[in-house]
């Protein structure tokens, strides 16, 4: 099996566009967007230590053999950090792997430094389908579900199917992103409280 490191670029300097990051954010809080797409006030997130520990596991896994791991979701070809970009979503991202199924189906790999749950977060579902969606796009091939990589613990992969209904629901929160940009209005912040701890913006965030 070959790696390869490649880049479909879709992009257009001239379409706004967003990644599927600042919609983790959005789920997150939708205030992430306002702090930092009509302020334009960074996170410093590289200040952060998960985020720090979740590139150094993307540096790793990109060197590191796991042949094991991808005959367990019938691989034949995997490629790594793949740039996507889509005008149609307008949205841009790397794609951590774009994994060839047995089956002629394409699926992405996503590492996440975390530990593995029964649950399924919906932050990381959306993300999944969204890069199948950028992938399903790009190659102009069928994407039918995901898989999510669990580093931290007992080191587990998740398969996550995708539905119509998971698609629309991605559109939706592209759309209430870029509404919120567009108009540059303040949104209501998440209803959960604990959020707000670690909040890079708690000390300008109004209550």
């Amino acid at each position: 099996m070959e790696d390869q490191l490649i880049e479909l670029n879709t992009d257009d300097e001239a379409t706004p566009m967003i990644t599927p990051s600042e919609l983790i954010e959005h789920i997150y809080c939708p205030r992430f967007t306002y702090f930092m797409n009509c302020l334009d006030i960074q996170q410093n997130e590289h200040l952060r230590y998960k985020v720090l520990k979740g590139r150094q596991l993307h540096e790793t896994k990109e060197k590191t053999n796991t042949e094991y791991l991808r005959k367990r979701i019938e691989c034949i070809k995997k490629e790594i950090s793949v740039y996507l970009a889509s005008k149609n979503l307008k949205v841009r991202g790397v794609v951590d792997e774009v994994i060839y199924l047995r089956d002629g189906t394409l699926a992405p790999l996503d590492y996440k430094y975390t530990e593995y749950s029964e649950y399924t977060f919906k932050t990381h579902k959306i993300q999944s389908v969204l890069y199948g969606m950028l992938i399903e796009e790009n190659y102009n091939l069928v994407v039918k579900k995901g898989f999510i990589y669990y580093a931290r613990g007992m080191a587990k992969i998740k398969e996550i199917y995708y539905t119509n209904e998971d698609k629309t629901e991605a559109c939706k929160i592209i759309d209430e992103i870029f509404n919120i940009i567009e108009k540059g209005f303040f949104p209501r912040k998440t209803k959960y409280d604990i959020r707000c701890i670690d909040c890079c913006y708690r000390n300008i965030c109004p209550k």
